[in-house]
């Protein structure tokens, strides 16, 4: 039995009047149009936040602690508005397959994960708390092995103007585009060399992952709860289902707070993955070598301290809220586009 099906079972409590939207499992979706609408979807959602992601990228590569509105005004200034989409294309070619592994993770983890706590008798907020964590992290893990070697070539042709305002140094290489920045990467570096980071890359967005969509369905829980509350007090006689405008505003808020508990616990994590991504190698015997994790920590620390692991804490929180948000709202919508049977989206009664 789903966690959805289960939940969807259980009988109401006189206590509680406030519905929540029922759970949409692997199983009741049509998956060709889940993932080809699911493409095109997240393809526009990315476009949107791009210009953000450049910003929180030079931030973190940059020797010194600049603004938003500085950076923002010095990319203008010298590379106009296709500053803000440099290595966009790359971006783009690698996110919808790692999408589709993401999205595809994510829903059978959540499904198998579900049934089996619900079968051993855990209460559905706690139920879906886990399931989403376990979804959380063996999607981000299996999305890693597309987007660890597009982040690199994405980023390296973000920052590699960098040097006009003093982010990088000159010695860093030039790319054309994005085919030329990953030949001479695998030249030089060889395999290895497109997968530099992943190792803090798993340990960065894994954990993120986990704690977001656990945090997402309990704060999206406690705030139904919350509703259910408040409009317990208001009609004590009448049970009242939310409309999908309470979903959608439920669901923006839900990711926002998540968004801002996963970008304050793994933020230092991910400074030094860009850093580690982006940031040139030392010279030993006329080679350039890879920094290590412990080198790129030490020179980070050195640069302003403990301060200096959370530069573009600002504009990532402002990323992952603006993308959780758009990304949640955009996946139920999909949800619900690609769902077998339309019936399924009901709303129905927790038990907490």
């Amino acid at each position: 039995m789903s966690l959805g099906a289960a939940t969807a079972e259980e009988t109401s409590s006189p206590s509680t009047e406030m519905k929540v939207p029922a759970e949409v499992d692997w199983h009741m979706l049509d998956k060709s149009r889940f993932f080809f609408l699911g493409a095109a979807l997240f393809s526009g959602v990315s476009a949107a936040l791009y210009p953000i992601v450049v910003l929180k990228t030079r931030q973190q590569v940059s020797p010194s602690n600049v603004s938003c509105f500085r950076m923002s005004l010095s990319i203008m200034q010298y590379e106009g508005f296709r500053g803000f989409y440099r290595g966009f294309g790359t971006s783009l070619m690698g996110t919808i397959p790692a999408r589709a592994l993401y999205m595809g993770a994510l829903e059978v983890t959540k499904s198998s994960v579900g049934s089996a706590t619900v079968r051993l008798g855990i209460s559905d907020t706690t139920a879906l708390a886990i399931a989403n964590a376990a979804a959380g992290l063996s999607s981000a893990m299996a999305a890693q092995l597309v987007w660890t070697p597009v982040d690199v070539v994405s980023q390296r042709l973000m920052v590699q103007n960098g040097a006009k305002i003093g982010l990088i140094s000159d010695r860093c290489d030039k790319y054309r585009n994005g085919i030329d920045a990953f030949r001479k990467i695998l030249c030089s570096d060889g395999p290895r060399g497109l997968y530099r980071g992943f190792g803090i890359s798993i340990l960065t967005y894994a954990p993120c992952n986990a704690v977001w969509w656990a945090s997402y369905s309990v704060v999206s829980r406690l705030i139904w709860a919350g509703l259910g509350r408040m409009d317990s007090n208001r009609r004590h006689h009448m049970s009242s289902s939310p409309n999908s405008r309470s979903a959608l505003a439920v669901q923006g808020l839900s990711a926002v707070a998540a968004s801002g508990v996963s970008a304050v616990i793994t933020m230092p994590l991910d400074t030094i993955k860009t850093r580690l991504q982006v940031m040139d190698g030392v010279e030993e015997n006329g080679r350039r070598r890879a920094m290590t994790a412990f080198q790129t920590v030490r020179s980070l620390v050195k640069e302003g301290g403990l301060r200096a692991c959370y530069r573009g804490l600002g504009p990532r929180w402002a990323s992952m809220a603006m993308s959780a948000t758009t990304m949640v709202t955009t996946y139920e919508f999909l949800k619900k586009l690609s769902a077998k049977n339309q019936d399924c989206f009901t709303f129905m009664t927790s038990r907490k």
